[in-house]
């Protein structure tokens, strides 16, 4: 079971219709638009929004390039999500606003046509043992991101507040790199980490840079 943004239970079911994503990594607790233009993407879209709990999976292609990805040029880690809106384009294209709930891997691709549809697995975060160290990078990062805003980095609006509220070491490296405008491998790498100190040290090695 996960909890959405207005604090409902949800369930996770087993199959789900899969988006690959060209050139962005959607994390747990994002809220983000995303335009879907192949036929087989809308398809996906059109099944999920067909089911009373309109869950997606959300995971990136290897090559953005790639017109119609095979399943071994999609990551098996992505993010099960919501579909929260839905909007038709002139162009023929859609435009959906979805937010992410939780991290899941692909067990198996259960068909690829008309759209794909996978058996997914919930990833459990792992217990964090290292909460002292973890709250001095905590410290850290959000420093950090502050000189970065005060160098005239965009970043979100209100994420130095968002941030500010955010006590759990995984959520708040996840909502960094999701901010950060990173390379897909570079925020592929920090979404399949699953080891909440080992991933504010990712984000911290990130920043540095």
């Amino acid at each position: 079971m996960v909890t959405n943004y207005d604090g409902e239970q949800i369930e996770i079911p087993q199959t789900l219709p899969m988006l690959p994503v060209r050139d962005i990594v959607v994390f747990p607790y994002m809220i983000i638009p995303l335009f879907v233009g192949r036929d087989s993407s809308i398809r996906s879209v059109e099944e999920a929004l067909s089911k009373t709990d309109r869950l997606i999976f959300l995971s990136s292609q290897k090559n953005i390039a790639d017109e119609q990805p095979s399943p071994d040029g999609i990551y098996e880690t992505g993010t099960v999500a919501m579909i929260m809106r839905m909007r038709k384009l002139p162009d023929g294209r859609i435009k959906i606003l979805t937010q992410g709930l939780c991290k899941a891997r692909v067990k198996k691709f259960s068909q690829t046509q008309p759209f794909y549809e996978v058996q997914v697995e919930q990833i459990q975060e792992l217990q964090n043992e290292k909460k002292s160290e973890s709250e001095a990078i905590m410290r850290t990062i959000k420093e950090q991101i502050e000189r970065m805003i005060s160098l005239g980095k965009v970043l979100a609006p209100d994420i130095m507040m968002v941030l500010e509220n955010i006590t759990e070491p995984s959520r708040l490296a996840d909502l960094v790199a999701s901010n950060l405008g990173l390379k897909v491998s570079t925020a592929q790498e920090v979404l399949e980490t699953h080891d909440p100190f080992a991933k504010l040290q990712k984000i911290n090695e990130i920043l540095k840079k």
